[in-house]
């Protein structure tokens, strides 16, 4: 049995379909889980209750931990530890393999140009040093030899059918859409690197799959060469067929905007990824596996294909 904590989402609603390459014993975990493929097992429980975590990890051998709790340094803090020591204490009960799926806010500011797995974690915000905490965690269970377990970790990410947390979705393909101003945060003039959901999710397969791969964190296969904010803006506009107006949103508009719209108040504190470039190197990963990742061009041409036509 392999099983997903956390289903409903992009992520694990692609992993599912990607982990058919490896076993139909497939369980999906969250409150109301629905089937992705025929043969899925579906278990519907709360999983920041210990209990529940316990029994939907009994029975797995490989646990795949894709959920996200809402978008708020708050419910971080008084979520993520706690749960995640759930996790690993059930994975360690039941001797289940783990596959963190991870992003980069723990990563030193100084040094998202070119980020990969060494780069230096020194994280500036509160949301990256929860997810600083939780992946300390995880590792010093691995090096104690005390877990199985992998880290698979994503830039921000885009691709087709994402319904939520989708930045390029929410900022630029909507408004564009709507014949509306696309908006972007800090400076359009940066290069931002952005995986592609199926890409992420079929090499989380694969890691999960592949034993040597345990141990290790890996960044996910991401395309070389990102675009700025504003050519990102203009290849959309020219997909959609539409013209490429945009503004772009500084740090001080949106902590105001934030008064109002909580959400772009716990944006704030991340913007520093939009004032530098921010650039995803996965030649670990790529090379291992031999992945060529979705180029830019064809995930743009996806997402208008099957969400917009």
């Amino acid at each position: 049995m392999q099983t997903i904590l956390g289903s409903g989402g992009i992520i694990a609603t692609e992993l599912a379909k990607s982990l058919l390459d490896y076993t139909s014993d497939i369980r999906l975990v969250s409150r109301n889980p629905k089937k992705v493929n025929p043969s899925d097992h579906l278990m519907a429980l709360d999983l920041t209750e210990q209990q529940a975590i316990h029994q939907a990890v009994e029975g797995s051998s490989i646990v795949y931990v894709t959920i996200g709790f809402p978008y708020s340094s708050k419910v971080w803090s008084d979520t993520w530890p706690k749960f995640m020591k759930n996790v690993i204490s059930a994975c360690k009960k039941h001797k289940a393999k783990m596959v963190f799926f991870d992003n980069i806010y723990m990563y030193d500011r100084n040094h998202l140009n070119g980020m990969s797995e060494e780069t230096p974690m020194n994280p500036s915000s509160k949301k990256g040093k929860i997810r600083m905490e939780v992946f300390q965690m995880i590792d010093s269970e691995i090096k104690s030899g005390n877990l199985d377990a992998l880290v698979a970790r994503c830039a921000d990410y885009y691709g087709p059918g994402i319904a939520r947390n989708g930045m390029l979705r929410e900022l630029v393909f909507d408004n564009l859409a709507q014949k509306k101003k696309a908006n972007w945060l800090g400076s359009a003039n940066y290069k931002h690197s952005f995986t592609y959901t199926k890409d992420a999710a079929k090499a989380t397969a694969i890691l999960g799959n592949t034993e040597e791969a345990y141990g290790q964190v890996w960044h996910l296969p991401t395309a070389k060469d990102p675009y700025t904010g504003k050519e990102w803006i203009e290849k959309i506009a020219k997909a959609m067929d539409k013209r490429p107006r945009y503004r772009v949103l500084p740090k001080f508009m949106a902590r105001i905007l934030g008064w109002f719209v909580p959400i772009m108040g716990e944006v704030v504190e991340m913007m520093y990824q939009y004032d530098r470039d921010y650039v995803f190197n996965s030649d670990k990963f790529e090379k291992r596996f031999n992945f060529v990742p979705t180029t830019y061009e064809k995930g743009i041409q996806q997402i208008v294909l099957k969400d917009y036509s």
